[in-house]
């Protein structure tokens, strides 16, 4: 089986990315998730450009990865400066990591309008700061920053940026496209001609995807023999991002046959707890582990999938750790609902009448604007009550939210006042939030918990509001979709309404009782 080796920035290139800002904490959770994956290195930060990398590269000291090899980066000597007497790679070298990575400019224009130095001299620093990288016991991987342009432009010189590196220790050479507009044609083309040229030398290849081509990249000089991927485990990363290894890694296993040492089942999982640690969400459509990655709308599609997989499915979605979903709606046909109402009624048929209760009532509901595509916690509760099968928790007897304008502090705040029933008793709450919503949620909240501590152990994590009925402006009807999670399970729930108020309440009172339902279960 073929093999290659995974380097991941995630959090060093990573963390160049915009909203992204990593805690010395968070950086140590991911570095344990990368490693758990057997990510082969973690270029873990710049020791020199920060306390916050300083004081991780410490702290990492007295961690034990289990397969990672921890790596600190750094530029090469500046101009003028010999390596000894450099601040940048002193820290680098008592950054206390068995492999380091350096870069060194590889195109030729970047050397004399950048660094304003002499193209000899550019190579020369190269050659001083690997050769005494090595003499301290270091496995140097080499960044040849601007490489694919710089070749285009500059052949024989890009390549004496490698023979420079190569000749003075460096273990690894890695290509870097570092404006991420190097197209797969080229990224072929000068990968082989770069491998043809330092057999004897590890390839590196690292992509950025101002094109989108990053991870078409990858895979092309993966296949024309680089030895090393580098990019960052979810994509992000400066401007359009890196090549997205949560990608790249699984078309190498399944679709080209590289070997890696993790287990792929838990692709979905890891890519899970790094979005969560960095506080970014995973687009749905992406490839292997977004929420839309194995759905199925359709209803001769769902039909097709249901007898044969492969139809309509390119791997068994569990072999990445994901399901496989059918979406109820108008086009998903009667065999996708009866599967929903079975869950409910286990012997119903297609001529139940169980089945045509929940059409009707379904069509009913979608004709007013609900959508429950994306809001199966809500279909499941609505099944529920069509066929008496559900008792809710609570009724919401009364609620009123009001906003101060203006407010003392510049803010505008907003109360809301909740009364809830449950089981004859009553229960009243008020509470101040940052908006309406808010200050409603919290409310109901403080009045739920008296009953069902249970409550607190669920989020919300998503809030979207849609005008349905743009026509008739102020007065149109609105659909909010509330996405909730307890760390264990993460559903959306749906409320529609010509009062945005009363739909989040709708929404917000189905999460609630869709967690009690699930506690129930449980129990």
């Amino acid at each position: 089986m073929k093999k290659i080796e995974i380097l991941d920035s995630t959090l060093r290139d990573g963390v160049q990315g915009e909203g992204i800002s990593l805690s010395v904490e968070d950086k140590i959770k991911i570095t344990k998730v990368l490693d758990g994956f057997c990510i082969d290195y973690i270029e873990a930060g710049f020791p020199a450009s920060n306390h916050k990398d300083a004081e991780y590269f410490e702290r990492m000291k007295g961690v034990k990865l289990s397969h990672a090899k921890l790596a600190a980066f750094s530029s090469t000597v500046h101009p003028g400066q010999e390596p000894e007497d450099s601040d940048a790679i002193k820290k680098l070298i008592d950054a206390g990591t068995p492999a380091v990575v350096i870069f060194g400019k590889a195109a030729s224009d970047q050397v004399t309008e950048v660094l304003k130095i002499g193209l000899e001299e550019n190579l020369s620093i190269i050659s001083k700061t690997v050769k005494y990288l090595k003499e301290k016991g270091k496995e140097v991987i080499f960044d040849a920053e601007h490489f694919y342009k710089g070749y285009k432009k500059d052949r024989e010189y890009a390549l004496s940026v490698l023979r420079s590196a190569a000749e003075s220790g460096a273990d690894v050479l890695c290509l870097c496209d570092t404006t991420g507009d190097t197209m797969p044609k080229e990224a072929e083309e000068i990968t082989k001609a770069a491998v043809s040229c330092f057999p004897y030398k590890r390839i590196g290849v690292h992509f950025h995807d101002d094109t989108g081509c990053a991870v078409a990249d990858s895979i092309i000089a993966a296949e024309c023999g680089a030895s090393q991927i580098q990019g960052t485990f979810l994509g992000f990363g400066e401007r359009c991002g890196n090549a997205d290894l949560s990608v790249i890694i699984p078309d190498l296993k399944f679709k080209l046959g590289y070997g890696f040492g993790a287990d792929m089942r838990t692709l979905k999982n890891a890519a899970n707890a790094i979005s969560e640690i960095s506080n970014t969400r995973i687009r749905n459509n992406k490839p292997y582990i977004g929420k839309s990655a194995f759905n199925h709308k359709a209803g001769m599609h769902i039909d097709a999938v249901k007898k044969y997989p492969a139809s309509f499915e390119h791997i068994d979605p569990s072999e990445v750790g994901a399901e496989r979903r059918f979406l109820l709606s108008e086009i998903s046909g009667r065999n996708t609902l009866l599967d929903r109402v079975r869950e409910i009624i286990p012997g119903a048929e297609k001529d139940s009448p169980e089945l045509a209760l929940a059409l009707n009532a379904l069509k009913e509901k979608e004709y007013f604007g609900y959508h429950y595509e994306a809001a199966e916690a809500s279909l499941k509760l609505l099944l529920r009550k069509v066929f008496y099968k559900y008792e809710p928790h609570f009724n919401v007897v009364l609620y009123k939210t009001t906003d101060d304008f203006p407010s003392a502090n510049g803010e505008l705040t907003s109360c809301s006042v909740v009364q809830i029933e449950v089981g004859g008793k009553t229960e009243m709450a008020t509470s101040l939030g940052n908006g309406p919503v808010n200050a409603l949620d919290k409310a109901l909240r403080r009045a739920l918990r008296i009953f069902y501590p249970v409550i607190d152990e669920m989020s919300l994590t998503d809030f979207k509001v849609r005008v349905i009925e743009s026509t008739t402006t102020t007065a149109a009807k609105v659909r909010v979709l509330i996405e909730s999670t307890d760390n264990k399970e993460t559903w959306t729930t749906v409320g529609v309404s010509c009062d945005i108020i009363d739909a989040c309440l709708q929404a917000l009172t189905d999460s609630f009782e869709y967690k009690l339902l699930k506690s129930d279960k449980n129990s």
